[in-house]
């Protein structure tokens, strides 16, 4: 399968509009864990991914406390070199392996950068990463530019291609720019969750930072087979049963949003999820979007997004059922190029 691929800002590095998210790869026994995961099973996703075209996967330490990490590394490992995908991973979210439940500490310094792509290389296997972000931004008082500076070392190093950032606001971007160029962003980004629209995307726009999206199926809602049954039947340490976006009243607004998808998909051909990325990535300062699945029958659902092309009047539809529905917060309308 052939898929679209566009430039990361002016970082050098080129990707397919949709990359494979290993958020849920790293399996439950943490404080945002998805609930139970085969290792195999996520193996094998990873390379159905790749096999149909897909050539980065997105990673970070805090999925699974590093089990993620191994397992994406183990598949990467499995692929002839010459097939192997780009490899993206994040930092600065630090956990106490006492006690897994707990939320992660954001903390961003020199030291939980250089040490963060230390251990995420010994977990990946790997010598270098594609690109290393910033998970989230600090919560303890520490500057910005202090950790956004090591981070343009590893990147004058050749420990990280690029490096990026990721749920940062536009204030954050400009310290960190100020200090060396921010090669890319990753915000929330979907149908449901739209704020970055407004504010974030025309910094990176001006900036030429690359923007891959992530969740813009909404870690699940706006799928075909979703339900307030299937939340009811999520394993207790699936973080999604804690969330807003997963409990009444936000649910039923945004299952029908979901359901005013389903004709358009049905007139492409494709799947509701498939329609909910190509509206994420229609928007044209969009780098690319980051799409989770947990088994080979899940990429499959999705893989056919970048080929999906919005006319005017789909685009008019969408607007006019999230704006009846009420559901989510951001801009209503996808801004054409």
């Amino acid at each position: 399968m052939s898929l679209p691929r566009r430039s990361l800002g002016s970082s050098g590095l080129e990707i397919t509009t949709v990359g494979f998210g290993s958020w849920a790869v790293g399996g439950g026994g943490w404080a945002f864990g998805w609930g139970p995961q085969d290792d195999d099973r996520s193996i094998d996703a990873i390379h159905r991914a790749v096999d149909l075209g897909v050539n980065w996967v997105d990673t970070a330490a805090i999925y699974g406390l590093g089990h993620s990490e191994e397992v994406v590394g183990r598949a990467v490992r499995a692929l002839p070199s010459a097939d192997r995908p780009l490899v993206f991973t994040k930092c600065a979210l630090e956990w106490d392996p006492n006690a897994p439940l707990l939320s992660p500490q954001r903390i961003a310094t020199p030291h939980t950068v250089r040490h963060g792509i230390e251990d995420s290389l010994r977990r990946l296997g790997l010598d270098y990463v594609d690109l290393f972000q910033i998970h989230q931004p600090d919560s303890q008082g520490n500057p910005v530019e202090d950790a956004w500076a090591e981070m343009v070392k590893l990147r004058d190093e050749g420990k990280a291609i690029a490096v990026g950032v990721s749920n940062f606001d536009t204030e954050l971007l400009a310290r960190c720019e100020a200090i060396g160029h921010v090669d890319s962003l990753q915000p929330p980004f979907s149908l449901i969750n739209r704020q970055m629209a407004s504010q974030e995307l025309p910094w990176t726009s001006e900036h030429n930072t690359g923007v891959i999206c992530y969740s813009p199926m909404a870690s699940g809602i706006l799928t075909d087979s979703f339900s307030a049954e299937r939340v009811a039947t999520m394993a207790d340490d699936d973080w999604r049963k804690r969330g807003n976006a997963f409990n009444e009243p936000e649910l039923g607004r945004n299952l029908s949003l979901r359901d005013a998808l389903r004709p358009i998909a049905k007139r492409h051909g494709t799947t509701v999820a498939a329609v909910a990325i190509a509206w994420v990535v229609a928007w044209p300062d969009v780098t690319g979007a980051i799409v989770g699945a947990r088994s080979r029958d899940q990429v499959d659902g999705w893989i056919g997004a970048p080929n999906v092309e919005l006319t005017d009047g789909d685009i008019e539809e969408i607007t006019a059922a999230v704006e009846n529905t009420g559901a989510g917060e951001g801009p209503a309308s996808l801004r054409r190029a």
